[in-house]
């Protein structure tokens, strides 16, 4: 089965209102070129210098998205191009992001990663540091990003009821934050959650955006490149 038609598949399961987020990370241009002829603009990377490459030969139509963890000296090479960094999980970033944003005179968004899974290994904030950096933190001076709403992954397990609990408390989070600091704007409306293995889950518990790679892309066959 190709790109095309896997794309196809996936985008039937998708309900009215939820956005694909195609993770193309360690996959050759002329995959992500396919999903594109298909019409898909929205891609999403876990690696700098992977998606810059890639983002300096591909149509400059495509919005990328970066979802892997948020290293500061390497922002300034994403910050020309990078439509959505959906994985901020400190000020520090977030303050680092707006510096590199301005310094190209963009706006850059940022969703907020939450940390909920029960692996260590993942990065994000734990809900009661996200809201603290939210209430302590002086993110409203940050003029070079507009965050636009929460991301999370769910363990890694088979335990349905587990995953779909984590993905019930960051919903209830998502909306406890809209409330308490956005409520007067529009822009804090993405909850971006679920993988290929659980994002019907995800999207049974509210999320709005799902980034599905596998399913899509198959077996990967490369190493990224920083």
């Amino acid at each position: 089965m190709s790109v095309a038609e896997r794309l196809r598949e996936v985008l039937a399961t998708l309900p009215e209102g939820v956005d694909l987020v195609a993770i193309s990370k360690y996959h050759p241009q002329e995959m992500i070129l396919e999903a594109y002829r298909a019409g898909q603009r929205r891609f999403g990377e876990n690696h700098v210098m992977e998606m810059a490459e890639k983002a300096a030969s591909l149509p400059t139509d495509i919005e990328w998205h970066f979802t892997g963890h948020v290293q500061t000296n390497k922002i300034k090479y994403m910050a020309p191009f990078v439509h959505t960094i959906q994985s901020v999980d400190s000020f520090h970033a977030l303050s680092e992001i707006n510096k590199h944003a301005l310094r190209v005179g963009r706006t850059i968004r940022c969703l907020l990663q939450v940390h909920v899974a029960q692996e260590e290994t993942k990065y994000g904030l734990r809900p009661d540091d996200l809201l603290n950096l939210l209430r302590t933190e002086p993110w409203r001076e940050l003029n070079g990003v507009h965050i636009t709403g929460l991301m999370a992954m769910a363990s890694n397990t088979d335990d349905e009821a587990q995953i779909r609990s984590e993905f019930r408390t960051v919903r209830a989070l998502f909306e406890q934050v809209k409330g308490e600091f956005f409520s007067d704007n529009p822009g804090f409306n993405t909850l971006s959650e679920g993988m290929t293995a659980d994002y019907p889950i995800a999207i049974s518990e509210g999320a709005n955006m799902v980034r599905i790679g596998s399913a899509i892309f198959a077996a990967r066959n490369y190493k990224p490149k920083g």
